[in-house]
This record gives structure tokens, C-alpha cells and sequence, in this order.
């Protein structure tokens, strides 16, 4: 309790540090509860370690990713080479070094990950909260376009867009990120028509408080957690897409490498150099179980009705 001979100005001071607390408060119970989980944080462990590797890329490895050497072609894991330096997982059918590609490779999938799902994300939650929020014919309108989005097959809308366009990278994400808000969307307008009746939001209808000010200060804070978890599962999804249009040779072309270009050249080879599309197959399948387990436990662990 604040002593009656303090100030006005100090009673002013102490009360963001007396707002923040509770704040405080809620991220130490939030990492605690993180913490218990073991599999979410394994999870964040793969994740944070891909992706130090692809921003420490070339200081990871000294071998070029794209340079050629004929004459070291399908050397095995562990083979030397002629200037003493190790292919620790083998060369492909050109004399490239796999780890320096695998390593390399990641930087592709991570970015077409976070720009997709932060396109598709930002139109989802954009559109989820305005077709919640208004309802009528407005939620008709989204909806509608949603149920159309999801009536057309993704591979086909992707093959006629980057038919059209031709393959690179920013075209990739622009048809993933544009193609991929309708869960955004719906799980957002599912939170923003329960949180709209809530007390809080009609005693600020009451107040006279703008739409706008009602929909970003009390629905968007309320409604951002599941739309957090959304986003982090869907990144995994994001990753399997882009090896999965490398795979059919629409993604980013050659010699940039990408783990479903490596493992399409891999597939040649599979009963005389197995490793070719081992090595990128497990980094695909580690990067994504990371962030699937990792999605998992801050689902659990944001989710109220869970206890740890």
C-alpha cells in the first residue's frame, strides 16, 4: 500500500511496474509448464539446432554445396579425399559433398516455412477476425471463398500457378501462403464468435468503444493463442510441400539445393548409394517431427483445460 504522503508522480510510477507483474507472472508459469514437457522440448531442441545450421552454414562445412567434382562421384560416407579432408556423409552422382548440400538445403526449406506460413497466417487471422467479429453477410462472403478454396486440389492449383509463372522460390511461397489461410481463418472466427459475447466486449460495446479499438485491444489477444499453435503445427506441413514440389522438380531448381531435389536424384541411385536419399529423407524427417512435437507440447501447454 502506497504511504499517504507519497506523491502523485511516484504512485504514477509504480503502477506499469505493478501492471507488469502479473505479465511477468503468467511467462514464468508459461515456461515452467513448457519446461515439464519433455517431447516439446526435445522439439525445440531439433529446431533451434536446423536452424543454427542453416544461418551458420558456412562455417558448418568448408565444402562448396554447388561445386563439382566428377572424379569423387558417389564416394561413401566417411571417404577421404584427395585433399585430405573428409565427405562425412558421401558425395552425390556430380562429387558434391551431401552434408554441405543437406546443410545448405535447410535455408531453402526454413524460409519458404516462415514466409508461407506468415503470409497465410496474416490473411487468416485478418480474415477470421473480421468474418467472426461482423458475422452476417460478411461471414457469409469469407466463408464462402473458403469453402471454394478448399474444393481445389492444392498439387493442381500449385503446378497450374508455377506453369504459368515457372518455379523459384518467392513464386513457391506466394501460392503456399495464398493457399493455405482457410485454417487460419476458421479457427480464428470459431475463437472471435465465442469471445464476442463475452462480458468484457459487451461492456465495451456499452462504453461506446470502436469496432476497430474492440477488435485489436480484447478479441485479437484472446484469439492469437490458437492461431499461434495453428501456425507453428502448419510450418511442418509448409516444409513437406516445398520438398514435395522439389521432389516433382517445381520448386527451386538447380544447383541451388533442396532436400526434395536431393532426394529425387537420390531415388536414381537408391540400390548402389543408398545414401544419396537417406541423409536428406532424415533431415526432412527430423526437422519436421521437431516442430510437430514442438507444436504439440505449446499446444497442451497454452491450452487452459490441460494440466501438466
Amino acid at each position: 500500500m502506497t504511504p499517504p504522503g507519497t506523491s502523485a508522480a511516484a504512485r504514477a510510477l509504480e503502477l506499469p511496474a505493478r501492471a507488469s507483474s502479473p505479465a511477468r507472472r503468467e511467462w514464468v508459469v508459461f515456461l515452467r509448464r513448457l519446461a515439464r514437457r519433455r517431447t516439446a522440448l526435445f522439439g525445440l531442441c531439433v529446431v533451434v539446432a536446423v536452424l543454427v545450421l542453416a544461418v551458420a552454414a558456412p562455417w558448418v562445412t568448408s565444402w562448396d554445396p554447388i561445386e563439382q567434382d566428377i572424379p569423387s562421384r558417389l564416394q561413401a560416407p566417411g571417404s577421404v579425399h584427395a585433399s585430405g579432408r573428409v565427405h562425412l556423409l558421401g558425395t552425390d552422382h556430380l562429387g558434391r559433398d551431401l552434408l554441405a548440400r543437406i546443410v545448405f538445403g535447410a535455408r531453402p526449406a526454413l524460409l519458404v516455412g516462415f514466409a508461407a506460413v506468415a503470409i497465410s497466417g496474416l490473411l487468416g487471422l485478418v480474415l477470421g477476425l473480421v468474418s467472426g467479429y461482423f458475422g452476417g453477410r460478411v461471414d457469409d462472403v469469407f466463408m464462402r471463398l473458403a469453402d471454394i478454396q478448399l474444393a481445389f486440389p492444392f498439387i493442381l492449383l500449385a503446378i497450374a500457378v508455377i506453369g504459368v509463372l515457372g518455379p523459384s522460390l518467392p513464386v513457391i511461397i506466394v501460392v503456399i501462403g495464398v493457399s493455405s489461410w482457410v485454417v487460419y481463418a476458421r479457427v480464428v472466427r470459431s475463437e472471435v464468435l465465442s469471445i464476442r459475447e463475452r462480458e468484457f466486449v459487451q461492456a465495451a460495446h456499452a462504453l461506446g468503444v470502436r469496432d476497430v479499438r474492440i477488435l485489436l485491444r480484447h478479441v485479437l489477444p484472446n484469439a492469437l493463442t490458437p492461431w499461434l499453435v495453428v501456425a507453428t503445427l502448419d510450418m511442418a506441413r509448409v516444409i513437406v510441400i516445398e520438398s514435395a514440389l522439389s521432389f516433382l522438380g517445381l520448386g527451386v531448381q538447380p544447383p541451388t539445393p533442396t532436400w526434395g531435389g536431393m532426394l529425387a536424384d537420390g531415388r536414381v541411385y537408391i540400390s548402389t548409394a543408398w545414401w544419396l536419399a537417406t541423409f536428406p529423407g532424415l533431415a526432412i524427417l527430423l526437422t519436421v517431427l521437431g516442430i510437430n512435437l514442438f507444436g504439440d507440447g505449446l499446444r497442451d501447454t497454452l491450452d487452459p483445460r490441460l494440466t501438466v
